[in-house]
């Protein structure tokens, strides 16, 4: 039997994100949009929610340091909202973004560089191993 807020949720046009349902906190994966690569996954209370509606700029929870942050605060790699997906029963997004700025990662690359991407590395299915994803900046 499918209730009223099923139904709202699934089919309905309010945003209405599920944050109880996960503890105060819904996961983002973070998709750059002119090439759709995902770029890192992060955390957003209604707080940041809300920040990142009013700005347009990405605005998460950080788990580690328990406190908002918006990407590029610090860095200057901001994200520019493009667009935001919510999940069927509304509570995971999409971000879809554009980069300010030259990465999202807080690791360097072999030249020293920080990386563009979080996901920078792969499963090899077939040595359970990872390997570097070749031209991954």
């Amino acid at each position: 039997m499918t209730s009223e807020l099923t139904i709202e949720l699934e089919e309905g046009l309010k945003l209405n994100p599920q944050f109880e349902k996960r503890g105060g906190l819904l996961p983002v994966a973070v998709q750059e949009t002119n090439t759709g690569q995902v770029l890192m996954l992060a955390s957003v209370n209604k707080e940041a929610l809300s920040k990142t509606l009013k700005t347009k700029m990405a605005t998460f929870w950080s788990t580690s340091r328990n406190q908002l942050w918006t990407k590029g605060e610090t860095s200057g790699d901001y994200l520019q909202i493009d667009k935001i997906l919510i999940d069927c029963d509304q509570d995971a997004f999409v971000y879809q973004v554009s980069l300010v700025g030259n990465g999202v990662c807080h690791t360097f690359d072999a030249e020293g560089k920080h990386r563009k991407a979080c996901f920078y590395r792969e499963l090899d299915l077939e040595e359970n191993s990872l390997q570097f994803i070749k031209n991954m900046k």
